[in-house]
């Protein structure tokens, strides 16, 4: 009989790291500023203390990032990492992902629960159509232009087309999808080049989608009088927009990154599992924009 011999794969296991605890530092200022920021635009408020505190957590996160990102891209290069972690880092990057679908889709369904229960019940319709006799002069559509207490609640003189700038960002970030697939075409066959010039276009795309999506929210806030403080269309609709446009800026940033790496000549057609974890995240955000394109 045969001798059956096991065998175990190295499993590398990093020291100590400050990392986690500054990311949980930084998370925690982030978010702490941007709440109270929104809530100081809400109410009407001048506060600076908001966005103060806000840019100082994302400086945090940017260090945050760049060290600890730096630390294990040295660490797969000094051929630290098995296929065990290779495994590992997929399956983390996928339930990252996962959690991100859900994040969205909370904010998705607020929005379905309000255009397509909330709002008809106000105007007497549905199962809960008592509540019209709250706002008996309440008439509901959508989007909400005509809030039932347009006192406390100023509505918005109108919407942004979505055949203006919403369709020309869609068609930037659909086409930076297709350039960024080709990338990786080219990273697989080894061609350096194409693998370049792809992941230049991506990036450049999603910093002109930026720009557009900055001018939006200049005509929406100076001209449409469409703010978070303008109701719960207004307020869905920033909230959606803003949280995806923070995604897109750092989906940009992750893919500048790997055009970085790329020119100093990372990844090899068998690894290059970090750009794969950006060219997941990245189609992500563009199907992300997709729903609200249609939706939003």
């Amino acid at each position: 009989m045969s001798q059956q011999t096991t065998t175990h794969e190295n499993y590398y296991v990093p020291a100590q790291s400050k990392w986690p605890i500054v990311a949980t530092l930084a998370l925690l200022t982030t978010v702490f500023g941007l709440g109270s920021w929104f809530n100081d635009l809400k109410a009407g408020r001048d506060e600076i203390s908001g966005p103060v505190i806000f840019f100082v957590g994302a400086l945090l996160i940017a260090y945050m990032m760049f060290g600890w990102f730096g630390a294990v891209v040295r660490e797969g290069r000094a051929g630290l990492y098995s296929a065990q972690m290779d495994r590992s880092f997929r399956w983390g990057m996928s339930w990252f992902i996962f959690s991100e679908v859900m994040f969205f889709l909370a904010f998705f369904g607020v929005l379905f629960y309000i255009r397509y229960w909330v709002g008809p019940w106000l105007d007497g319709d549905g199962a809960k159509g008592v509540s019209g006799m709250l706002w008996p002069n309440f008439e509901y559509t959508w989007p909400l232009l005509n809030n039932p207490d347009p006192k406390l609640y100023p509505a918005p003189e109108g919407t942004i087309s979505p055949w203006g700038l919403p369709l020309i960002n869609t068609i930037l970030l659909v086409s930076s999808s297709f350039t960024l697939t080709w990338a990786h075409h080219a990273l697989r066959k080894e061609n350096r080049k194409q693998l370049k010039i792809g992941l230049g276009v991506t990036v450049l795309l999603g910093v002109i989608f930026l720009i557009l999506q900055i001018e939006e929210y200049v005509h929406a806030y100076s001209e449409l009088g469409l703010t978070l403080g303008s109701g719960i269309y207004g307020a869905t609709f920033f909230m959606l927009t803003g949280f995806h446009g923070a995604h897109v800026t750092m989906g940009a940033i992750i893919l500048t990154v790997m055009l970085v790496r790329s020119l100093r000549g990372h990844f090899t057609p068998e690894q290059h599992f970090g750009f794969e974890a950006a060219a997941w995240y990245w189609h992500f955000v563009d199907v992300v924009w997709i729903g609200l394109f249609i939706f939003a």
